[in-house]
């Protein structure tokens, strides 16, 4: 028995569910997940990278832009590059990992 096709794009919520409510539920949903919750390294691989973010902004931000270096923000830009494809491609999709290779090409 097939099902009919959808009449909208946007998806449709229960009328007590609220967008945020939904919202909540699934990261809830995400964040306990056996395969890509806390206790994975889907979880914690990306936690340390946004690490290393912070520490070169806050380099950045207090040695001044003089030692920020060619070749090493071109290699960075290359990594996340391949880093931010591969955040995509693996299943389950880390988007905790492509959002911190996306804030580095920023």
């Amino acid at each position: 028995h097939p099902t009919p096709p959808p009449t909208s794009f946007l998806p449709s919520f229960p009328p007590e569910e609220t967008m945020a409510s939904v919202f909540a539920r699934q990261f809830i949903a995400s964040i306990t997940n056996p395969k890509t919750g806390w206790k994975t390294t889907h979880f914690w691989g990306p936690v340390a990278n946004w690490g290393l973010v912070v520490a070169a902004v806050s380099d950045a931000l207090q040695a001044g832009p003089e030692v920020i270096s060619i070749p090493m923000t071109s290699s960075l830009c290359v990594y996340s590059l391949l880093f931010m494809r591969f955040a995509w491609l693996v299943q389950p999709r880390n988007y905790l990992l492509f959002a911190c290779h996306f804030f580095n090409e920023c």
